[in-house]
């Protein structure tokens, strides 16, 4: 499976990892950032690895093989990391890596049903075994008003009433099932000036804050962001690449309210020209760093 790490130069500047460093990074996915993150911490620096989608982690585990036990797998979502952090037998933690973005391979694989690009029953679990509740649940079982909410305030989605108004007429003709079924639903509910002109497919919204409820990922990523400061060592540093813009927006009050913080990224960093000629999914990347004071 192919997936590009975005940002990883810039993930180890602000990272500085060293020698014998331990890390933690909260969302490993393929293990990109990870491999870089090993190498800079030999011999004896470790690294404990979260991720909640098990096909990432198994993935992360053959990347990461070499570095053998200097690696901790973890197929638990990061909002437990204050939990599990408690069996990981390190003195200081350097620094903690969060990168919030959604994995090519997700996308694209049908079994999923995360993309409006493929015919797919419509899930969106992160880790389908301990979630119960998915896409297809919301779209057929949540009142006009929720799915409107959630739209708006989620996808940032113009026209929110008329595709939750619809859904919620389709369904009483039809179950809602395929991640098709959806398309045709919002493709009807949008303008067609608006789908042709617009930068961006016409479901991007309405699937990406679906997914977003379906993975809790606001919640979870502020109860990680709290823990992951009382976790890390005095001097250590926090790194968060975010994809949307009420994700950075959440880093961004996070590391300003923050009395234990000194941010060392006043504006967020962006990929490089060269980055994006190899991989334009990086174009939405926002990175954002930190590192708690040596008093502490």
């Amino acid at each position: 499976m192919e997936h590009q790490s975005v940002l990883t130069k810039e993930v180890i500047k602000y990272l500085s990892p060293n020698p014998n460093d331990h890390f933690i990074d909260a969302t490993v996915g393929f293990g990109g950032h990870a491999y870089k993150i090993l190498k800079k911490t030999a011999p004896s620096g470790k690294l404990l690895a979260f991720d909640w989608d098990n096909i990432a982690l198994l993935n992360a585990k053959e990347k990461l093989k070499e570095f053998g036990k200097r690696c901790t797998f973890i197929n638990k979502n990061f909002s437990e990391i204050g939990l599990v952090i408690k069996d990981w037998q390190v003195d200081k933690v350097s620094g903690i890596l969060f990168d919030l973005g959604t994995s090519n391979y997700q996308l694209t694989d049908k079994n999923r049903g995360f993309s409006f690009r493929e015919n797919s029953e419509l899930d969106m679990r992160m880790s389908p075994n301990s979630q119960k509740l998915s896409a297809k649940d919301i779209v057929n079982k949540f009142s006009e008003f929720e799915i409107r909410k959630i739209l708006f305030d989620l996808g940032e989605e113009k026209f929110a009433k008329t595709i939750a108004r619809n859904i919620v007429t389709r369904r009483r003709e039809k179950f809602i099932n395929t991640t098709q079924d959806l398309v045709g639903i919002i493709k009807n509910s949008v303008p067609p000036r608006v789908r042709v002109n617009s930068k961006i497919h016409f479901a991007t919204n309405t699937f990406r804050a679906l997914r977003m409820v379906v993975n809790k990922e606001l919640d979870n990523l502020e109860n990680a962001l709290k823990q992951a400061l009382q976790i890390l060592s005095p001097g250590g540093r926090i790194v968060v690449i975010s994809f949307h813009s009420l994700e950075d927006r959440i880093v961004k009050n996070f590391f300003k309210n923050s009395d234990l913080l000194e941010v060392v990224t006043m504006k967020p960093v962006m990929a490089s020209v060269e980055e994006l000629e190899k991989n334009p999914r990086a174009r939405s990347a926002k990175l954002r760093g930190a590192i708690k004071g040596e008093s502490c």
